[in-house]
């Protein structure tokens, strides 16, 4: 029987064929599957905008809840769509002088582009307009259209009615208009 005194020579050799192989076997069996899961892309999501049919008849203080609850709503788009990692929300401040500028002349749920003006100021991929529609303090609706800010394209537009002129109608509204959202994944990509 022949002892090996050190690493060099035939039994080194063997000692350290038989370790590379024993480590390629603990490698093998430690191989981990490793999937990363895709940014979702950036959204600008504009501030809900309010058409009521009834506005001429309306006081200083409905149209101030209103707007009061306009506000609430994109907030809440906006946490909600961000929480659940549909889209990176981003923040509308860099471009609000540009937002202001068409806001004071034209409504920005049907402005003929100026969200993708917008969204692409900002450098994201979507833009998302919101708006509420009141037919009356009973019969309301909230509306969300995603649209790619390179081509144009709608990839996403839905309408939730609500029953009642209210702070929580308004949420429940949101909430079901983001679980819309949530159940079309391909809207995102």
């Amino acid at each position: 029987m022949t002892v090996c005194r050190s690493n060099a020579g035939p039994c080194g050799l063997r000692r350290a064929r038989a370790l590379s192989g024993r480590f390629a076997a603990a490698a093998a069996l430690c191989t981990v599957s490793v999937t990363v899961a895709a940014a979702p892309p950036a959204i600008a999501l504009l501030d809900c905008v309010v058409i009521d049919d009834n506005a001429a008849y309306n006081d200083a203080s409905v149209t101030q809840s209103q707007q009061a609850r306009a506000a609430m709503a994109s907030a809440g788009l906006r946490t909600r769509v961000d929480q659940r990692s549909l889209y990176k929300v981003a923040d509308n401040r860099p471009a609000a002088a540009l937002i202001d500028s068409y806001a004071k002349t034209q409504d920005l749920s049907a402005c003929n582009g100026c969200e993708l003006e917008i969204g692409r100021k900002l450098g994201v991929q979507r833009v998302g307009v919101c708006w509420v529609q009141k037919i009356s303090n009973l019969i309301l609706n909230i509306n969300l259209r995603i649209e790619d800010t390179a081509s144009g394209q709608v990839v996403f537009q839905r309408s939730v009615d609500i029953r009642g002129n209210t702070d929580q109608s308004w949420r429940r509204g949101v909430d079901a208009l983001v679980g819309l959202l949530a159940s079309e994944p391909e809207a995102a990509h």
